[in-house]
């Protein structure tokens, strides 16, 4: 039979076919997986046979909702006592653990170490997670498919069936990360953006629709959609999965973008793993993670009249980000929480990389269902959702003040304290309170460089310039205002902030008021609902008015596909070396990101963004004089701001269920363009030797069925000597291609013009133009390299080069090469070219003081070594250069956390954790990678 996950929002998906297996009386997902932990040796037997072996079969019953009948793994059967304390994320994965236990995949010992995670959180316990979906967007889903096609020519090398290489799962990939921000500011501008956004990426999109059509399961959502975190929000996520047996069992999802967790809003669970981890999934690997801390966040009060949910997240963000909750779920509680939308919800838990965490979870309460409601599903959807989760306990009532579950640590929040804030300038969790924004970048201006600071002399810090733009003429300076961007799912799927963002434009059009000369401006909903609603509610063509025309629909200024600064404004930063300023809505800030001219970045709410562009400058007090009408009247902040209660009115109102129906109906088909793209009808994928953009990777070359032998690091010099928050940003960069950089001599050498070049991010299926961009950031600090920038220093010949170029001449002499990192090392976007390019860099490992959570998965993935410095010590206490040699003797029966010896020439000894958390880890590095263990397992 056919297992269908059969409840789409609006019409039928045929991709969310699962594969034909046979099963006696119930509905599993996909059985195809192989957990690589130490298991009974079984015969590797017919799905059929270990579903009739199910450990918890008795726990099925039925469920009768409305005329229909359905099952369930009912766990208040289990008769524990334990399961009512649980947190309600935990209990999600309990119930996947208790639905895929065969004693095989997933043990008894699995779902006993879940139950009983108050002991069990604070013993590093191992456990197996099979997560029903997976999303991606292009950036990361190119050289997925990518991954995807070569692994089928690898398996084709093999002497096996490369259709064995096939999602097992629903994967969803959304095409938004491409569209760039070319023109602003008129009524051309999106169809001009989605015109070039086809002209440069036509490759790249023929590729993914040749993937949609060779794998199953595999649906691809076209450009100008949306952005993948709102249309999983919208219209993807499923809430509650239903087998075409009847079987429920609650959503859950990984992606391939960090901010994956912001479906958390709505009660899916769901996180950001690396693209090579994702892969795994999709073929059927259980994720190996340690079964985490929870965090109870307790949410109070009411959000007073003037504060917005980006206010609120970015207070969310700080005070979780001083606590400390790398690796661990945050799970949201209290009464306060049921005065949030469900879009402010998402807000929070879409920001829940910045704060650190693993998820930002939000269980599904009354307002779940009415914002499911209020999205399009229909009545047996909400139902179904409604009844299944009261059946299990895992439906949540906010306004009972008795429900608190067991946390491991519980922080408290009144919402009435929170005040208007924004983030910046080069981190998103450096809070700054909107009344002192002023006062601290004047500050910053001339104190050391840091993360909030530019180290200018006091005598350059008052610098002006006039400039000419547009037909005005304005005064440019430190602080002006020359990127102001309502971007980013993080805010553009919230109507509460959006609706704001028009009145303010509405009441600054009113007063006579403009944008000045020098902004960039620009407006990318995360779906086509935004449009819908603002132009019912009149609003739009105020921001059209004054310059926030829609220019594109994907995530553009938040990636830092911001586009160029027009001309005079480019040249005046560069000629007077001015500290300018972007103020956008997205949910990445860090040094380089948004675009390369512009060093102080404010992450703020859609009408302040608004605001700022008229106000000019960053360095204004926002409690004082904000503007000057043209008849003289002075304007100040409650003249142009709109009230919570004045915006509630604007939602009840204009955001209709009709619109999400009306966007998503056809959502699937695309743009006459799309439609029109050709593509082979071949399982095998037709490589062409010439494209610079798609390019079959070299990870598979030469692979056999025998383990690759394991090697120590001997000798091996350091290619760069980091200090603290290195994101990959700074590892991978996603923006412009430099004209002077590596990558740019090697598409001129392919006859690219520098117009062609696009981005890092759109290149990503090519991996001779990634390895050359890793490291290009041009804010990167390297202590090895006399000035900022993407250079190194290549020790046996004392030359300062790029880095590609003394990496090359380290793998080309035999030498292995190690990084050293201070905290953080890999924060920032999910991005496996992040460790994909220092792989092909020559990099054997990497010795940081810590390490992000994916970034850490993925050099894993691809067979780096995370070493971690001991507690108190670094690089620098250890009195280590980077021009030393570095000698790491590799035990053969390494085990998890296992200290290793470091011998430096220099004659210093000291030990390194060796940071493979679990044994599944290790099988991973023993086969040379994540993506090989999966070959070889696959083809056994």
């Amino acid at each position: 039979m056919t297992i269908l996950c059969r409840n789409p929002p609006f019409h039928s998906r045929s991709h969310h076919l699962l594969p034909t297996v046979s099963v006696p009386s119930i509905v599993l997902f996909p059985l195809l997986q192989i957990w690589p932990l130490p298991v009974p040796s079984l015969p590797i037997g017919s799905d059929t046979q270990r579903a009739k072996d199910m450990a918890y079969n008795n726990l099925i019953r039925d469920l009768t909702i409305g005329d229909n009948v359905y099952k369930f793994f009912d766990l208040n059967g289990l008769g524990d006592a334990r399961y009512n304390e649980l947190p309600i994320s935990i209990k999600y994965l309990l119930e996947a653990a208790v639905r895929h236990c065969d004693e095989f995949h997933v043990l008894k010992k699995d779902v006993e170490t879940i139950l009983d995670w108050k002991n069990s959180q604070r013993k590093q316990a191992e456990i197996p997670f099979k997560p029903a979906r997976v999303i991606l967007q292009d950036f990361t889903g190119v050289p997925a498919v990518v991954d995807l096609a070569a692994m089928r020519d690898a398996v084709q090398n093999m002497g096996a069936d490369p259709a064995k290489i096939n999602p097992v799962c629903p994967v969803d990939l959304v095409i938004d990360h491409s569209v760039q921000v070319d023109h602003y500011g008129n009524l051309d501008a999106l169809a001009k953006n989605q015109s070039i956004e086809f002209e440069r990426n036509r490759e790249r999109f023929n590729f993914l629709k040749w993937g949609s059509k060779a794998f199953d399961n595999l649906l691809i959502v076209p450009p100008g959609s949306g952005i993948v975190h709102q249309v999983n929000l919208e219209y993807l996520a499923r809430t509650v999965f239903v087998g075409k047996d009847g079987v429920l069992y609650p959503d859950s999802v990984v992606g391939t973008d960090s901010h994956t967790t912001m479906i958390d809003g709505s009660g899916v669970l769901g996180w950001g793993v690396g693209g090579i981890e994702a892969e795994a999934v999709m073929l059927g690997q259980p994720i190996s993670m340690v079964i985490p801390e929870v965090i109870g966040y307790e949410l109070v009060g009411t959000l007073s009249d003037t504060v917005t949910s980006t206010d609120l997240v970015l207070t969310i963000t700080k005070n979780l980000r001083d606590l400390g909750v790398v690796g661990k779920f945050v799970e949201f509680y209290g009464t306060g929480v049921a005065s949030l939308s469900i879009a402010d919800r998402a807000t929070i838990a879409n920001m829940c990389p910045e704060y650190g965490a693993t998820i930002g979870f939000f269980p599904v309460d009354k307002r779940t269902i009415d914002y499911l409601t209020q999205t399009g599903r229909d009545s047996d959807y909400t139902q179904r959702v409604e009844q299944y989760l009261k059946s299990v306990g895992m439906f949540v009532d906010f306004t009972n003040d008795s429900y608190r579950p067991t946390y491991t640590t519980t922080l408290k929040l009144d919402l009435g304290s929170v005040v208007p804030s924004v983030s910046g300038p080069k981190r998103p969790h450096d809070r700054v309170e909107l009344a002192t924004l002023a006062q601290d970048f004047t500050k910053g201006l001339t104190d050391k460089i840091s993360f909030k600071a530019f180290g200018l002399k006091p005598e350059d810090a008052t610098k002006t310039v006039t400039v000419t733009n547009n037909g005005r003429t304005a005064e440019l300076g430190h602080g002006s205002v020359v990127i102001a961007a309502i971007t980013s799912c993080t805010n553009t799927s919230n109507p509460s902030v959006m609706l704001a963002a028009g009145l303010v434009a509405k009441k600054a059009v009113e007063l006579g008021l403009n944008v000045q000369p020098y902004v960039k401006t620009s407006l990318s909903p995360g779906s086509g609902v935004v449009t819908k609603y603002l132009e019912a509610s009149g609003l739009l063509p105020y921001l059209e008015k004054i310059g926030f025309n829609i220019a594109g629909y994907g995530c553009m200024t938040c990636i830092g596909n911001s586009g160029p600064l027009d001309e005079p404004v480019t040249k005046a930063i560069e000629e007077n070396n001015l500290v300018v300023a972007g103020v956008l809505s997205g949910n990445r800030n860090f040094e380089g990101r948004i675009h390369p001219h512009v060093r102080a970045n404010y992450l703020a709410s859609p009408p302040l963004a608004v605001l700022y562009s008229i106000i000019g400058n960053v360095n204004v007090d926002i409690n004082g004089v904000l503007a000057v009408t043209p008849d003289g009247k002075e304007v100040r902040l409650a003249d142009i701001w709109p009230t919570r209660s004045e915006v509630a009115k604007f939602e009840e109102e204009f955001v209709k269920p009709q619109f999400f129906r009306e966007v998503y109906a056809n959502i699937e088909l695309g743009s006459t363009e799309w439609q029109q793209l050709e593509c082979p009808a071949v399982k095998l994928y037709p490589w062409d030797d010439n494209s610079t953009y798609i390019k079959k990777v070299p990870f598979f070359d030469g692979m056999t069925n025998e383990l690759p032998p394991q090697s120590d690091i001997t000798n091996a010099h350091v290619l760069l000597n980091l200090g603290d928050s290195v994101t990959t940003d700074h590892i991978s960069p996603a923006g412009s291609i430099s004209k002077t950089s590596p990558a740019a001599r090697f598409l001129a050498s392919r006859g690219v013009g520098q117009r062609d070049f696009n981005t890092y991010g759109a290149r990503r299926g090519n991996d001779e133009i990634m390895a050359r961009g890793t490291f290009a950031n041009i804010r990167l600090v390297n202590k090895l390299a006399s000035k900022v920038g993407p250079i190194t220093l290549h020790v046996p010949s004392g030359e300062e080069l790029d880095i590609f170029d003394a990496a090359k001449k380290y793998m080309d002499a035999g030498i292995p090469a190690i990084i050293l990192a201070g905290k953080e090392y890999g924060c920032g976007s999910s991005r496996d070219w992040a460790a994909k390019g220092p792989f092909l860099q020559g990099v054997k490992a990497v010795i940081a003081e810590s390490f992000e959570r994916i970034h850490r998965s993925n050099l894993i993935g691809m067979g780096i070594i995370p070493f971690q410095f001991q507690a108190g010590q670094n690089a620098d206490s250890l009195g280590l250069t980077g021009k030393e040699q570095f000698s790491i003797a590799v035990p053969s029966d390494l085990k998890p956390g296992q200290l290793v010896d470091v011998n430096v020439s220099n004659g210093t000894t000291f030990q390194v954790i060796c940071r493979f958390d679990t044994e599944v880890e290790l099988t991973y590095y023993r086969n040379g990678g994540i993506l090989q263990y999966m070959i070889r397992k696959l083809i056994q």
